[in-house]
């Protein structure tokens, strides 16, 4: 896995937001909207409406990816 978080933007709801996640978080979360075939904004969006008010949504998307790998092994 690679190092530091990366910050990226991304728009839920029409707001900008900030999302630090590692480099391979980042490629699986893309690769993940890429298959269900939306856009990576409305995936955050969908992680973002479902996490709850204890976690941040970097934390959300790296627990929805892991989620997501686990289910399909």
């Amino acid at each position: 896995m690679s190092g530091r978080p990366i910050k990226r933007s991304l728009t839920l709801r029409g707001h900008r937001t900030s999302v630090s996640l590692e480099e391979d978080f980042w490629r699986a979360f893309r690769d993940i909207a890429d298959e269900k075939s939306i856009p990576i904004n409305a995936l955050a969006a969908e992680i973002d409406e479902a996490r709850g008010v204890d976690s941040g949504l970097a934390s959300a998307i790296r627990l929805y990816v892991l989620r997501h790998y686990r289910d399909r092994a």
